[in-house]
């Protein structure tokens, strides 16, 4: 099986701890083990034995996860490491050569290179700008048939930051009710929406969805590498012996903290704190691309630490890997090139780093411009 380079994985890879300032974060500013736990907490860590631990997460995760979703118990959940390894476990324990996929775009690029290796057919669901980054239902009416395997959706979206209506989403069940079509929907921003209304989960609208999400993103512990599936009990167990293949299990002190950051007090103290982060961070994207409103435009995203800009190629005639190139090797600021998602003219700039960092990297992008036009 040949497998396609991830650009957006590799490129971040080489480049994200070389450069000075680096803007291609998707995720929040992360906590250290001191900012998170109290000195009781960490002085269990010291004495938590590094054995193995349970292969599809420790029973006290897996019940702590089950509270978020109304109906589960912990069998519904397969604790994974990160949810790049419940992307995979899941492509690769229901996707055969041949199978027909829908997949919403921009996404994150993971399933889209999987679904091509493992030899599916895919039909894209484009979100539209002039929607405020929201499909076309019309669209989705058209492009699932009964010979569709799955639906992907990334809900809140990378890259856009857009968080799907409740409209699109009764549509989407709909659609894939009538063809009886798997749902899968990553949600691993959910619980990072400006407003403080967590958007809503397909858990538990149709009995053939599967939800990865996990710490990285909202929860701004992206170093733990706690992921999970949820779905129904049998996709779960058949997902739990393919991951025997994969890593065989996640870190007893990963489960251990991931534990302690979901409970509900725990739990709220984090995501008001990176909503704090987030909503001062916009207001200062916005005071900048207002200052270049001649080259960049945006939809304003209402979720996650991400910002979709347009570019005017009249003003800044460049390819966006050839920008991103340019502005790495004269400024040392890394950011993402609207190519890694299949949109050139676009740039992705992570905001939820800290205040201060995002406005000198942006002041290095503004010095950049200057110089090249």
């Amino acid at each position: 099986m040949d497998i396609e380079t991830f650009e957006l994985e590799r490129r971040q890879s080489v480049w994200e701890n070389v450069v000075k300032w680096n803007l291609t974060e998707s995720g929040i500013h992360p906590y250290t083990l001191n900012e998170l736990l109290d000195k009781s907490q960490i002085e269990d860590l010291n004495n938590l034995r590094l054995g193995y631990g349970q292969t599809n997460g420790s029973i006290e995760l897996r019940d702590t996860i089950s509270r978020l979703y109304s109906g589960s118990d912990r069998d519904n959940f397969l604790v994974t490491n990160g949810s790049a390894e419940a992307n995979f476990i899941s492509a690769w324990s229901l996707l055969n050569p041949g199978d027909e996929i829908t997949l919403m775009l921009p996404n994150y690029q993971q399933i889209w290179g999987l679904a091509r290796s493992f030899g599916c057919k895919i039909t894209p669901l484009y979100l539209k700008e002039e929607l405020n980054w929201q499909p076309d239902v019309e669209d989705l009416k058209h492009l699932v048939n009964p010979n569709t395997k799955m639906i992907f959706v990334c809900n809140p979206n990378n890259p856009t930051g857009s968080v799907l209506t409740q409209d699109a989403i009764d549509e989407i069940i709909k659609v894939a009710r009538e063809n009886d079509t798997w749902i899968y929907s990553d949600e691993v921003y959910r619980g990072a929406e400006y407003d403080g209304n967590e958007s809503a989960t397909f858990w538990g609208s149709y009995d053939k969805v599967i939800i990865a999400s996990g710490l990285s993103k909202a929860y701004a512990l992206p170093g733990i590498r706690i992921g999970w599936l949820a779905g129904p009990k049998d996709f779960i167990e058949n997902a739990w012996a393919y991951s025997d293949y994969t890593s065989i299990t996640t870190g007893v002190l990963s489960n251990r903290i991931a534990t302690i950051a979901l409970q509900p007090e725990m739990r709220n103290t984090i995501l008001t704190r990176n909503r704090d982060y987030l909503q001062e961070n916009l207001e200062v994207m916005k005071m900048w691309v207002a200052k270049h409103s001649d080259i960049f435009s945006f939809v304003p995203p209402t979720a996650a630490g991400i910002v979709f800009l347009k570019y005017n190629r009249e003003v800044l005639d460049l390819n966006s890997t050839e920008l991103t190139q340019q502005l790495r090797d004269m400024k040392s600021v890394l950011i993402v090139a609207g190519d890694c998602f299949g949109m050139d003219n676009y740039l992705r700039i992570g905001i939820g780093s800290e205040r201060e960092y995002l406005e000198a990297g942006l002041t290095l992008i503004s010095e950049f411009l200057d110089e090249i036009l």
